[in-house]
């Protein structure tokens, strides 16, 4: 393998496996897909299970635990520990429940999230998240204690239901603590920002592909079996039966002469307030009328106590209590101790197993779908024998609570079969170990009269390219931002980071420098790149124009000369909304109010004499036009003047293609070529700069990765080479 291609294949945005080479026999008493998963978990080393409630993610995670080599830590939400110890015992795995870490510690030890502060990361060889969306729920300090504790914990293993689809940042939370890449180079890689708002995100268009088969090199996204090829048979879920009591509000709306429907999230607040009295009420005439297990989830503290004391035989579980106190209410829950549970989904909402109970209510809701979701799936999971009755208590006043939680359950539904059918078939590939389908890199040609045009990457037609063969090159170079223009890791553009388009970069330099002939030169046209505090950390600008020439200068090249072309900061103002340029700056703080960023053509030269001068006549080159071309400031481009783009902009394509104009092209060709000379263009998008060589009386040589714009570029140099006839025909 060449320098080149190996480059290509570490470019590759894919998590290597870190784990072990040879996986043990797995327990006989796990499903199949279960041992598969295990198995391709320990492979990885570092990994994340999204599997759905009652997929079997503990006894998945401890059977991963067993085989690591060296100590498992377990962090799992309160009460869930216990259950996870009694996990182990069914599948004959010691796991010991400690808070504390220590000499004293076994192979697996589970601990709260808590106790983690107790415990030292080095004493373990690997790592296990349970319920791992818990993350989202801590404050950012806690998170990143979490994330840092671990950061050099060989094995990794992080577990939780599927997450939500469109909640980037959870899935941005499980990369970073696996180590795959941080949140903002997640961000950064595959998605775009709309809007002002954080979580406005979207994926890329050319991304999207990409971005599932990265998220499924790590993680593995199943709801059911089948999902991954296997038979479901033992893991269909029974009935889910939804029941909306409304209590009747006889009591006006404070400022109002009747009661009224809340319509904002303070109103709705307000109305639960107000009604907490009617609801327990109802809860409890439903609760009372059966001997038979009951979950009661609230969302405020008085409706807490009203329902302990109007239960029959309820303990509650709230925020205040010690933890000792929750544990064993939640225990004595599952174990049928307790008959009556009244909690809040943000302290029991998570990880808990209660087949056992196939009855519960909602006395108060927060406006968190997840967490209504998580709470109904304590009951309602693979296991449950009996349909599960929910019931949604809530005053006319609140408004259509219930139809909002199904509009979101649909939307949530649709948005997770989405993800598990982007990843079902890389899942189902990597687990049972087929190979991976990679989308082709295929060449084409297009010859003619006085051009040839190569789809391909122009590294590959550069190397093609005999020793000082080139007269001129003059092209617009891309810069590192991922999933613009296309997918292929043969984009320059298509880079994760600014090092690693400059190393791709300097492959072509290097050719280009080979080929062109002594004396010669080739132009760039580029401009320096604001910076933002979103990807960069702080609002600036980059010399990018200055990376560029000291890449070229490092493979032998000479700086020859550079012109600066104006640009209207009123129209760049209007198309970015840079804060610099923002008139209303000046108000607020002109330190940060700054000039537009101007285009440059930088040209740099091959060392030696040249063979073949370029000479004009002043004819050709009056003084009057060589005085413009010698102005180091060109302000007289028009930036419209540039080839048409749109039939070969493709709906995916994030950025329009930012034609080079014409009249910079001209102004280079004319200049620094001689009638009949190749001018290459690396970069040939929609053919501008081949455009202009053509009609010029030169031969054009380029290179485009991308088929419709090599498309779009071919029909542009028939244009020109009939347009050069009709030009040659009127002078006869």
């Amino acid at each position: 393998m060449n320098a080149y291609e190996d480059f290509l294949k570490r470019k590759q945005i894919t998590d290597p496996s870190t784990g072990l080479r040879e996986v043990p026999p797995l327990n006989a008493n796990l499903f199949d897909f279960q041992r598969d998963i295990t198995a391709w978990a320990l492979r990885r080393g570092r990994s994340a299970v999204f599997a759905d409630c009652g997929m079997g993610k503990t006894a998945m995670q401890l059977e991963w635990a067993k085989h690591v080599p060296g100590r498992v830590l377990i962090l799992a939400p309160l009460a869930v520990a216990g259950q996870t110890v009694r996990e182990g015992e069914k599948f004959g795995i010691q796991v010991m429940y400690a808070r504390e870490g220590g000499p004293h510690l076994g192979k697996v030890t589970v601990t709260n999230y808590e106790m983690l502060s107790h415990f030292d990361p080095s004493m373990f060889t690997g790592i296990v998240l349970d319920e791992s969306s818990i993350l989202k729920s801590y404050d950012g300090k806690t998170r990143t204690q979490i994330i840092d504790s671990f950061a050099n914990t060989p094995f990794r293993l992080a577990c939780t239901a599927t997450p939500a689809p469109n909640d980037y940042m959870e899935l941005g939370n499980h990369a970073e603590f696996l180590g795959v890449m941080s949140r903002v180079e997640m961000l950064a890689t595959f998605f775009v920002h709309d809007g002002g708002e954080t979580q406005q995100w979207r994926l890329k268009g050319h991304a999207e592909a990409e971005f599932w088969k990265w998220l499924a090199s790590w993680a593995v996204c199943i709801r059911k079996p089948s999902d991954l090829g296997y038979e479901d048979r033992g893991f269909v879920l029974p009935e889910l039966i939804m029941h909306q009591v409304t209590v009747k509000v006889d009591e006006p709306t404070s400022g109002f002469l009747f009661a009224v429907e809340a319509e904002t999230l303070q109103e709705r607040l307000r109305a639960r307030r107000d009604t907490i009295a009617e609801r327990v009420e109802h809860c409890a005439a439903i609760a009372n009328a059966t001997k038979e297990p009951f979950l009661i989830w609230c969302n405020l503290n008085d409706e807490s106590a009203q329902l302990k004391a109007a239960v029959s035989g309820a303990i509650e579980v709230k925020g205040a209590d010690t933890n000792e106190h929750k544990e064993r209410a939640m225990l004595g829950f599952t174990a049928g101790d307790v008959r009556a549970l009244v909690t809040k989904p943000s302290i029991a909402g998570f990880g808990m197993n209660w087949q056992h109970c196939n009855n519960m209510a909602f006395v108060g809701l927060s406006d968190s779908y997840e967490q209504f979701y998580q709470a109904v799936r304590r009951c309602w999971r693979f296991g449950q024998t009996k349909p599960v009755n929910v019931y949604v208590i809530t005053a006319e006043t609140e408004g259509a609570v219930v139809a909002n939680i199904k509009r979101k359950e649909r939307d949530a539904m649709k948005m997770a079969e989405n993800m598990v059918e982007h990843m079902k078939d890389l899942n189902s590939a990597a687990i049972h170990g087929s190979a991976r389908i990679k989308n082709e890199y295929v060449r084409d040609v297009k010859h003619g009269d006085d051009f040839t045009l190569h789809l391909a990457d122009c590294v590959d037609v550069a190397k093609e390219l005999p020793d000082n063969s080139l007269h001129y090159s003059v092209y617009s170079p891309p810069f590192a931002s991922l999933y613009t223009y296309s997918n292929s890791d043969r984009d320059m553009g298509n880079c994760r980071d600014d090092d690693t388009f400059m190393e791709q970069y300097r492959f072509l330099v290097r050719e280009q420098f080979r080929a062109t002939m002594p004396g010669r030169l080739t132009s760039f046209h580029c401009m320096n790149l604001p910076t933002s505090k979103q990807n960069h950390g702080f609002i600036g600008i980059r010399d990018f124009r200055g990376e560029l020439i000291r890449l070229h200068e490092a493979e032998g090249w000479i700086f020859h000369s550079e012109v600066c072309i104006w640009k209207d900061p009123v129209t760049a103002m209007q198309r970015t909304k840079a804060l610099g340029l923002l008139y209303k700056q000046l108000r607020k703080d002109s330190a940060m109010s700054r000039q537009g960023i101007p285009d440059y053509l930088v040209t740099m030269r091959k060392p030696g004499d040249n063979p073949e001068r370029v000479t004009h006549t002043h004819d050709s080159l009056p003084v009057g036009l060589w005085q413009r071309y010698a102005s180091p400031v060109w302000m007289d481009i028009n930036p419209s003047d540039t080839l048409s783009y749109r039939e070969a902009r493709e709906n995916n394509d994030e950025r329009h293609i930012c034609a080079l104009q014409l009249q910079v092209i001209e102004r280079a060709i004319d200049l620094w070529s001689n009638p009949g000379d190749t001018v290459f263009s690396p970069f040939a998008g929609i053919g501008s700069e081949g455009y202009m060589a053509i009609k010029m009386g030169r031969k054009f040589l380029g290179a485009e990765l991308k088929r419709s714009y090599f498309e779009q570029a071919c029909k542009n140099l028939a244009q020109a080479k009939r347009e050069q006839a009709g030009l040659f025909s009127e002078a006869a």
